[in-house]
């Protein structure tokens, strides 16, 4: 039986309207920013802190600023330092993403989350994309300027694809790793049917094997 869905996305696509509607269809937990929320109460910080390092590389002079807190004397600031940069999260990515899916029946959005549960028999995985246009249009509807449209669209998806090069040495998207690649230019309706009839595809497929 697949009792976990992970969505990894371009940015812009609307997963988590797609995993919304999902959700509420098979009676499942979405795990999203809730996860970001997850990872602040363990750090004992704001949502926000975790919230601007999330899926991006540490700059040159983070490391700079690390490198020499190390040897100053204020070592609550430079553990706070430490537990927040890049490398320290993906760690932190992974062990959470990996409590989640042992509960099941969950949909889990991003965070490296289609890796960590590769080998898992229960697991199907997914990646949303579509062309330029359409998610421009898209982030604009969700109350975003043109300017800032483009800026995004221009840098969040090349740090998503450079923080998983760097920390987990893959390349993002791997094609590999997906049950399922869907463009989602037909609608949300279209995208969510696809994905569930995808779902009781391969856990009856799944079933059948395990049989034989």
């Amino acid at each position: 039986m697949i009792e976990i869905l992970t969505i990894e996305r371009e940015y812009g696509t609307g997963a988590s309207h797609i995993a919304a509607a999902i959700a509420e269809t098979l009676g499942w937990k979405v795990w999203d920013h809730e996860i970001t929320e997850e990872i602040a109460r363990r750090l004992k910080c704001k949502a926000e802190m975790v919230q601007k390092r999330e899926e991006r590389c540490d700059s040159p002079f983070y490391g700079l600023i690390k490198a020499f807190m190390r040897g100053s004397f204020e070592s609550q600031t430079d553990a706070k330092l430490e537990l927040l940069d890049a490398e320290h999260l993906a760690h932190l990515f992974e062990k959470v993403v990996q409590e989640i899916a042992g509960k099941g029946k969950c949909i889990i959005i991003g965070r490296g989350a289609p890796w960590f549960l590769r080998d898992r028999k229960d697991h199907f995985s997914v990646f949303l994309y579509a062309p330029y246009g359409e998610r421009f249009r898209h982030i604009v509807a969700g109350g975003r300027t043109k300017q800032e449209a483009h800026q995004l669209l221009e840098t969040v998806d090349r740090d998503r694809a450079a923080f998983v090069r760097k920390y987990y040495n893959k390349e993002w998207p791997d094609r590999y790793l997906y049950d399922m690649m869907l463009n989602v230019s037909p609608g949300d309706e279209a995208v969510v049917d696809t994905i569930l009839r995808g779902i009781k595809t391969a856990a009856s497929a799944r079933t059948e094997f395990v049989a034989t």
